[in-house]
């Protein structure tokens, strides 16, 4: 398959992924139906730039475009909505690779960036230009505009913070034991159980599953940490679109869902990037420590042969 075939490939895919997982984030909309707490193509879109570089932007746009004429939108709603889909995750690409962003995710550094950058910052564009698009198309009030900026600021902002983790650093050869394997096995049901229980009880327990994603995290690094982020945040949103999450309006209920899903994803993020920053020196010094040992025997096996070449035998 030459180059021209692959990329229009990897479009096609993009497009596919996009439109897929919109109609699943669609089910759990908070807002008329079309404003998710948690989107997941934002994440695909800007995991997908990253991995395949800006070239692949079609795909985005005809996700995007698909998704939201499946809603019925008007045309010049739904052709802003798609122009600011795309944009915002184009920006959090420029924004990541301008400053060295690495896909590894394995430096504090590049947990920052994606969460300042690629999270917090470049989706605001695609927040103000889908409420833009829903007040000039009479979707919306002029009172409903900062409810829903909100909502999807914060929405994509989740996407980009719980899945482009996962998809970024999802292992694709993992040679490792049987125990282990069993030990990260055993470790996603029981954060898929308790993200379960404690979203859906009346008796408030959510940081029951902190452990758990510290566990991941110390463990795995973002291998178990961030599909344990992923299964403890789309728990949170199930659970608050079937109005189980908390008491209260939308507002309140978006305030307490946001802060324990930003909660979730950055404790996750920047502890696996901590963690795997720290072993990364680790190994560095124990590399260090090995070629030092190996330049020491060979200047002591140098000496040892220099004194004996100087020893005068026997007459």
């Amino acid at each position: 398959m030459n180059a021209a075939l692959r990329s229009a490939a990897t479009i096609a895919a993009v497009a596919v992924a996009y439109f897929a997982t919109a109609q699943v984030g669609l089910v759990l909309a908070l807002v008329k139906g079309q404003v998710t707490p948690l989107w997941l193509p934002t994440g695909i879109a800007v995991a997908a730039l990253l991995m395949s570089g800006r070239r692949i932007w079609p795909g985005v746009t005809l996700g995007a475009f698909a998704a939201n004429i499946s809603l019925g939108a008007p045309l010049f709603s739904a052709l802003l909505i798609t122009a600011g889909n795309t944009a915002a995750p184009l920006l959090a690409w420029y924004l990541l690779t301008r400053f060295g962003f690495r896909l590894a995710l394995d430096r504090l550094k590049d947990a920052l960036l994606l969460v300042f950058a690629g999270a917090l910052g470049a989706m605001s564009v695609s927040a103000l230009v889908g409420a833009a698009a829903m007040r000039a198309g009479g979707v919306i009030s002029w009172s409903e505009v900062p409810a829903v900026v909100s909502v999807w600021w914060t929405g994509d902002a989740m996407g980009v913070l719980v899945f482009t983790p996962l998809l970024l650093t999802v292992p694709r050869h993992w040679k490792t034991s049987p125990r282990r394997l069993a030990e990260a096995a055993a470790l996603l049901v029981t954060t898929a159980a308790l993200a379960f229980f404690v979203t859906t009880t009346e008796l408030r327990l959510l940081f029951l599953v902190f452990p758990m994603l510290i566990w991941a995290a110390l463990r795995f690094q973002h291998a178990i940490a961030a599909p344990c982020a992923v299964i403890i945040s789309v728990a949170a949103v199930m659970a608050a679109a079937g109005g189980h999450f908390a008491n209260g309006d939308l507002p309140t209920t978006m305030i307490v869902l946001q802060a324990f899903n930003g909660s979730v994803a950055l404790t996750g993020l920047i502890l696996s990037a901590i963690t795997s920053e720290r072993n990364e020196a680790r190994q560095a010094i124990e590399r260090a420590c090995e070629q030092l040992a190996e330049t020491v025997a060979r200047y002591q096996d140098e000496g040892v042969r220099k004194r004996l070449g100087r020893v005068v035998p026997p007459g």
